[in-house]
Parts: C-alpha cells; structure tokens; sequence
C-alpha cells in the first residue's frame, strides 16, 4: 500500500481533530464527543450480541450432534464456515468499493500477494483457530452443553495470562481475584460433573475426551485471540481483510484435517454427508459469530469480550434444562454463580492510583518543594 507522505498525515490529524471537535455537542467536556459515545454504545451493543450468538452455537451444536439418524462430518463444517466468512468479507469489501471488482482484485493483490509477510503473520493465529473450532465439536459431542459453556469460560483465564504476557496489560488486584474466583467456579463444576461422567460413558460419550478436548481449545483460544488483536491493533488493515486473510489459511488447513481425519469417509459418502437444515444454521452460525469476535475486538479488548461471553452460561443452561434435560444442582449452581460473579467484580472500573491522583492534581511548580513522602500518600 502507498505511504502517506509526511506533510498529508500532518493534514489528516489536523482534520480529525476538527471533525472531532465538531462532532462534540455544545457542553460536553473534551474527549467526550458524540463518537466516542456511538463507540461506546456499538461496543455494548456488539457484546450483548455476542452473547446471544455464543449460546446459541453450543446448544445448536449439541442437539446437531446428538440427533439420531446420520450424523454429518464436523471437518466438512469447520471448512463450510471458512468459505462463508471469506465470501462474506469479499463482498463487503466490494460494498466498499462500490462495485468496483477490478479496483478490489488490485487492492487484494497488493495486501495479500505482494505484502505476503504480513499476510503469512496470520498463519499461526488461523492454526489455532482450525484446531480450536475442530475441537470445540468434539467436546460439545461429550459433554452436556451446559458443563462445556462453563469450563470453557477457562478461556478467559488464559487471555488474561496472555494478555499480560503479549500486551503488556496489567490487571487489578480485583482482576486477579476475579480471574481466581473463575477458575474456582468452574473447578466446582467439573468436580460435581465427573461423578456422573459414567452416565454420560454410557450415551456413546467419553467425558474424559471431552474435557482434554474442552481445556486444549481454551489455551488455543487464549494465545489465538491475543495475538490477533495484537495484529488488528498494530497495523492499517481492516477486520474484513485479516479475515479474508486468515480464511485463506483456515480454509487450506481445514481440508487438511479433513482429509486426514474423514478423508476415506468423505470421498465415500460425500461432502454434504449428513447435512440438514439445522447443521446449515450451525455452519452459518459460526462464520458470521467469527466476523463479529472480530468486530469486538475492534471496539473492545479481548478479555472483555471474553468475560461478556461467559453470560451465556445462564442462557446456556437454561435452555439445556429445557432442550436435554438437564439437571442443575446445588454444586452445578454454586460453579456457575462464582463465573459470573467474577464477570462483574472484573467488570467494575478501575479505581485510579491514590499516588498518581496526588501526582497529577500537585502543580508541577511546586513539586519540587514537597517531600517525596508527601507525593506518595
């Protein structure tokens, strides 16, 4: 992509900050300017969805999955959301340009093609996200969908850890102990689900499957999510071409799978093997929930996106009452109360630093008059 020159980009910020200015209503303090809150709102607004869709996914997956009769291919639909997504980018893009195809197959050469090393910086996230959504089926396939959306809000333990580690963010004291609070809610959980693990053996399920499968997609989901924020954030690309970009590689490497784990099954029975209108709503119910993780994480970062995910649980379990049966006991609701405990008390804003605040409020020319010890209070 062409560079802008230095006197252009002097012009744009001065312009930015005009338009700033004067989207600001009449009275409303700087900063605070009516796109600041349209963002803000579109961020909310974007994770109250994105609960809605989360729990939807699971349950919908579930009861795919667990339907008699002929039960389709899981590696056919991870490749079938790929292709979906990436169409689904390319023709928003081509909303963009007005239409214009030769203008995008330009622009597309140019950010995939001839910046190759920026596109190949997607290969490792779009790995982890083959392998993540590969073993997301096989552990909605054995455990109850309820039990998976709380132990998979383990998640957001290991973004957090990540975040630290690749962002350099630093969390609270109340985020460590909510991050605490969650690991303990789903360990009461689990503890409470492997004494009936045998019942669940007994349905043609393994529950220790399920959890290896359940815990190993958390950690890819974690370094995964991180790092593609920290693409998104560091870089002039949009959503819907890191997108595109990354269906690239998810596409190539999910057929890979395929091949490797039903290809003989595949080329015998077919592609489309076992697919109704429900598996259809599944497939598209994954390709456009993974374009609106990535608009989240545009107006959000990841872990909040990943604590708002966690209120799915009270949709999640409710509807598995109702859809499989489900039994909530005591234990079972004592977990999932911890886990969205500690959504809110990560959720409550930062109290600023007592040091800083006395910093800040001190003028400068009279810091030097004041003892150190003072400053600090």
């Amino acid at each position: 992509m062409a560079a802008v020159a230095v006197g252009g980009a002097a012009d744009e910020e001065r312009d930015m900050k005009q338009l700033q200015a004067d989207m600001r209503e009449p009275g409303s303090p700087p900063g605070r300017s009516a796109g600041d809150r349209v963002n803000r709102r579109l961020k909310y607004l974007s994770l109250a969805v994105l609960v809605v869709q989360n729990a939807s996914l699971i349950l919908s997956i579930r009861y795919a999955r667990t339907l008699p009769g002929d039960r389709f291919f899981s590696t056919t639909a991870v490749v079938m959301a790929e292709i979906l997504k990436g169409v689904t980018c390319l023709l928003i893009m081509l909303a963009q340009k007005r239409g214009n195809v030769m203008d995008l197959a330009g622009y597309l050469y140019d950010a995939i093609i001839i910046q190759y090393m920026d596109t190949l910086k997607l290969a490792v996230p779009s790995l982890i996200y083959t392998l993540q959504n590969n073993l997301q089926y096989v552990a909605i396939s054995n455990l109850p969908a309820a039990t998976f959306q709380v132990t998979y809000q383990l998640k957001i333990l290991t973004t957090a850890l990540f975040s630290v580690l690749l962002l350099r963010k630093s969390l609270s004291r109340l985020q460590w102990g909510s991050l605490i609070i969650l690991f303990a809610g789903v360990a009461i959980v689990q503890s409470e689900q492997a004494g009936g693990k045998e019942n669940v053996a007994s349905s043609g399920q393994n529950y220790i499957v399920g959890l290896i499968a359940v815990g190993v997609s958390c950690l890819s989901s974690g370094f995964a999510g991180v790092y593609f924020e920290r693409i998104l954030k560091g870089s002039s690309g949009s959503v819907w071409l890191r997108n595109i970009q990354l269906g690239i590689f998810g596409t190539a490497l999910g057929l890979l799978a395929m091949w490797q784990q039903d290809g003989t099954a595949v080329a015998e029975k077919g592609f489309f093997y076992g697919y109704t209108p429900l598996v259809w709503c599944v497939i598209f119910n994954q390709a456009f929930g993974g374009l609106l993780v990535a608009v989240v994480v545009k107006y959000a970062d990841n872990i909040l996106k990943g604590f708002a995910t966690s209120l799915s649980i009270v949709v999640s379990t409710a509807a598995s009452v109702h859809l499989f049966g489900f039994h909530v006991d005591l234990p079972f609701a004592l977990g999932a109360g911890l886990v969205i405990g500690a959504v809110y008390l990560y959720s409550l804003p930062r109290t600023p630093d007592p040091a800083v605040v006395n910093t800040i409020q001190t003028p400068p020319h009279k810091e030097s008059f004041l003892p150190k010890s003072v400053l600090t209070k």
